[in-house]
């Protein structure tokens, strides 16, 4: 339990970091492209365009930070297959805090009170789902589950995509989201994985919960690039929190056997949906700003 503990924090941590250091990146290359840092090169539809997310993903900045989500994925990884994924995964969307205050220093974000009331929401909530989680349910190994996640996160991705070329520049919350819900089917889909223990590769690579764990990882990752680049870090970064913790949560509680202590399952949905309306709240916040602030400097 503590081991599984810890190595979602360091994922909270690696994950928190990593988005204001892409989030630096993105809009470094960004102001390289058009020479503001404001206006994001577009296509004709509205969305970023392929060039200026490739170009974000390779400035140093941005490096440093995929270098951190490796850390953080590891500790995601180890997380998920030893504690209940509702407490795993609102442990790691705790990175919203440590996003915020390094946004401050490193972004020059302002972070007003109603921001600091939603972080201290989610972290009392979190607080709350440590005290009153309960153990990690056996799982399931029925092909079908596996099948599902897998096809579910082609179609997801592909809606996301064509959501991107829908909404253009307004996409930012809903790519953010939709990466945390890629995010949140790589989770379930690390902790019913076969072939781990003991070690199969064989039957590790015929899973088809292991090229789950590829496509929702890559396409989320892509899609909360573009999120970085169209909006703010902290909105981006907290719509990303709601899909990750949601899915993970709820699939782990119903089809994986996750449990909360006796009699505190009443508690812990409170603690649970009082992170993820912390959460959503900044997520609301963060995209007004950023859509003030652009209407002023245009």
């Amino acid at each position: 339990m503590l081991i599984g503990v810890a190595a979602a924090l360091l994922a909270c941590v690696g994950y928190g970091a990593a988005s204001v250091l892409q989030a630096y990146g993105a809009r470094g290359s960004t102001a390289a492209a058009s020479g503001r840092s404001e206006v994001v090169p577009v296509t004709a539809t509205g969305g970023p365009t392929l060039r200026s997310t490739i170009g974000a993903a390779l400035t140093p900045a941005f490096i440093a930070g995929m270098a951190l989500d490796v850390i953080g994925f590891a500790g995601s990884i180890v997380s998920a297959r030893l504690i209940p994924l509702f407490l795993s995964q609102t442990i790691i969307s705790a990175n919203l805090v440590v996003t915020a205050v390094l946004g401050v220093a490193v972004l020059g974000v302002r972070l007003h009170g109603r921001d600091w009331v939603a972080i201290g929401t989610v972290v009392v909530s979190l607080c709350v789902l440590g005290l009153t989680a309960g153990h990690r349910g056996a799982g399931t190994s029925d092909p079908g589950v596996h099948w599902g996640l897998l096809s579910a996160s082609v179609v997801i991705l592909a809606g996301g995509v064509g959501l991107i070329r829908l909404l253009g520049a307004r996409a930012a919350v809903a790519a953010g989201l939709i990466a945390g819900v890629l995010y949140g089917s790589m989770a379930v889909a690390v902790r019913v994985l076969d072939g781990i223990d003991p070690l199969r590769l064989d039957i590790l690579l015929a899973d088809p919960a292991s090229w789950t764990i590829a496509i929702a990882g890559l396409g989320g990752f892509y899609l909360f690039t573009v999120a970085l680049q169209l909006g703010s870090v902290n909105g981006a970064a907290a719509a990303l929190v709601v899909g990750e913790t949601v899915v993970p949560g709820t699939i782990g509680v119903v089809l994986l056997g996750d449990t909360a202590q006796h009699g505190m399952s009443w508690l812990v949905a409170v603690a649970f949906f009082g992170a993820v309306a912390g959460a959503v709240a900044v997520a609301i916040a963060g995209a007004a700003d950023h859509t003030a602030k652009l209407r002023t400097s245009s």
